[in-house]
């Protein structure tokens, strides 16, 4: 029952915080400079249609009325129609989160196989060439801008030793070839029985989501690191050792499940990081994800896009937080769900 009422706990703060956010998100969408109706119709159009298309918005009603409307449509998950596409924007994010979930869903695996196993390498060999090389790759890797690690592996890796194309999901030549029925591109070339096809859409994939790992990367690998050094130096790690076990069932038995706890937590709060770092990469790779959808909104001041993707986002961030706190618990039994030593 306690495990109940924590996860109910939970939810209800989950509810709080997208109230919090949605309200925050209706204020500053109403402040950006700038007349969406004038902006959706172009600078061309009448003072007529802008003032037609401003009343169909509500854009005249005052802003306590506005946020009355905005809030019961809120509720029953209507977010209105976009600006730019003239859609529904839940229909515009339902078309769009595939592309996002697949390239932040490799750049956090990424982040998970590289950095995991460079921490305990880094921890393992700590003051020696190795740790400090690791080190300074992982400084390297939490400073310097996501979209210079992406023009930089389009000049690389895309121009020069054009190993992978640099923009999009698909190459064109397979775009009659496959039918899109679920969104995810990798799985929809499957579907269209095109291996061909599939494979042009991992080499998309995977410039894209390794520097978008980036930043992430040097975080998991400085977080093990240091959970790993300071797991080896507890008593009950020196016990194991005195017995004489061998060094690597040490590591993955001992030593890393203890100080995995810091590392699940980075992870969790990283994936939900991914969304928002998205935005840049996105434009650099002109991926058509909700990143570069929330980019154009933000441009062409499309307020209930900004406000579709703005939720999304937040949505990820504290759905991230439940998941974590599960693991953590389930990693170890003397946390609670709740989140206090038991």
């Amino acid at each position: 029952m306690s495990g109940v009422r924590s996860l109910l706990r939970r939810i209800s703060g989950m509810i709080t915080s997208l109230l919090g956010l949605s309200i925050l998100i209706f204020v500053i969408s109403r402040v950006l400079p700038g007349n969406p109706a004038r902006l959706a119709l172009g600078a061309f159009a009448s003072e007529e249609q802008v003032d037609q298309l401003a009343a169909e918005l509500g854009l005249n009603d005052p802003l306590s009325v506005q946020y009355i409307e905005y809030m019961r449509r809120l509720l029953v998950g209507d977010l209105g129609q976009s600006l730019q596409t003239r859609n529904s924007v839940v229909q515009d994010l339902v078309t769009k989160l595939p592309a996002t979930f697949e390239l932040i869903t490799l750049a956090f695996v990424f982040m998970a196989i590289l950095g995991i196993p460079l921490g305990i390498l880094a921890a393992r060999h700590q003051g020696g060439v190795v740790d400090n090389t690791t080190r300074f790759f992982a400084f390297a890797a939490v400073s310097v801008p996501s979209f210079f690690i992406g023009i930089l592996f389009q000049l690389l890796f895309g121009y020069y030793l054009n190993w992978f194309p640099i923009t999009g999901r698909l190459s064109s030549a397979y775009g009659n070839e496959v039918i899109s029925t679920t969104g995810f591109m990798l799985v929809d070339t499957i579907l269209s029985g095109s291996l061909a096809a599939h494979i042009d859409a991992w080499m998309h994939l995977v410039l894209p989501a390794l520097a978008l790992s980036f930043g992430g990367l040097g975080q998991v690998i400085r977080i093990t690191r240091s959970s790993m050094i300071d797991v080896e130096g507890k008593d009950y790690i020196e016990a194991t050792r005195a017995y004489g076990l061998p060094s690597w069932l040490i590591v993955n038995k001992y030593s890393l499940k203890n100080a995995f706890i810091p590392t699940l937590t980075i992870l969790g709060l990283q994936y939900a990081w991914l969304l928002s770092g998205a935005f840049v990469i996105e434009i650099v790779y002109s991926w058509p994800g909700v990143a570069k959808y929330g980019v154009q909104s933000v441009l062409s001041s499309d307020i209930n896009a900004i406000v579709g993707v703005t939720m999304v986002i937040g949505l990820a961030f504290v759905t991230a937080n439940l998941i974590v706190d599960i693991l953590t618990s389930m990693l170890d039994p003397r946390v609670s769900f709740a989140g206090d030593s038991t």
